[in-house]
């Protein structure tokens, strides 16, 4: 019987949204396990400081600073394609109902998320299948399970993403998968800027929206970055090799779904 292994060496993984949060978590992740690691993001001076704090633990990174709604761009900057872990990561929409949202916001929020999707696992797909080896991990929302008030627009572009991803496992080939991980309250940048914007919403102070949150979540505190990094290198591991088309949940026990 073989044993499954987490190590990642040999592989070589694109993390889009390096520069901060859980983005930036999984790749330094996914490097401490071997992988070779290009960071994506727009923000060059910290994909800069991020590949170097990499390579001084000892691994092996390079930075690519692009912009997801530039996909011309974005397929300019990448060059070849030679990557055979592909971590779609974004932030989400700005917080707002539905019914208040334009269809602009919508077409950008589609084009951001799926559409760049879309274009990234095309890029990289020949290489995946030479490699016989692929792993497509989408950062989403617990969202997809449950939607989130004041979050319209997110809500929706999470729910298509979810739906690309398991139309997507029913059509690539036997060695590769793709898996959604499901972030809760996470302590990241994003989740700041969300605090404020319901505390400014609902007339609370943001203690308080804090306080609210934590007293939905059974863990009692928010997850960290790392926590979601971990669950990514297993999915996307040999030893995750056969999940497919799955949403696991990372929320400390918040939802209520089975």
């Amino acid at each position: 019987m073989s044993i499954p292994k987490l190590n990642l060496s040999g592989h070589r993984a694109l993390v889009c949204g390096a520069s901060a949060g859980i983005g930036q978590a999984t790749a330094r992740v996914l490097a401490a396990q071997g992988a070779r690691v290009t960071v994506l993001a727009r923000r060059a001076d910290r994909l800069q400081a991020l590949v170097e704090e990499i390579q001084s633990n000892g691994g092996s990174a390079d930075a690519v600073a692009a912009d997801l709604d530039d996909r011309a761009g974005l397929l300019a900057a990448l060059g070849d394609g030679s990557w055979n872990i592909l971590i779609n990561n974004t932030g989400g929409p700005p917080a707002g109902k539905l019914l208040e949202a334009d269809t602009e916001a919508l077409e950008v929020a589609f084009g951001r998320h799926v559409l760049s999707a879309q274009t990234l696992l095309q890029h990289c797909l020949p290489f995946m299948q030479a490699k016989n080896y692929g792993r497509i991990i989408n950062v989403l929302s617990t969202s997809v399970r449950e939607p989130i008030p004041n979050l319209g627009v997110s809500n929706t572009i999470r729910g298509a993403m979810a739906s690309w991803a398991k139309s997507v496992s029913k059509e690539l080939p036997p060695g590769l998968t793709i898996n959604n991980v499901l972030p809760g309250f996470t302590d990241t940048e994003r989740l700041d800027s969300l605090k404020s914007a319901v505390a400014e919403r609902t007339g609370s102070t943001v203690e308080d929206v804090y306080r609210g949150w934590l007293s939905r979540v059974p863990e009692g505190r928010l997850g960290r970055p790392e926590e979601l990094a971990g669950a990514i290198a297993f999915l996307v591991s040999p030893a995750g090799a056969y999940i497919r088309g799955q949403s696991l949940a990372v929320d400390g026990g918040r939802l209520n779904t089975i």
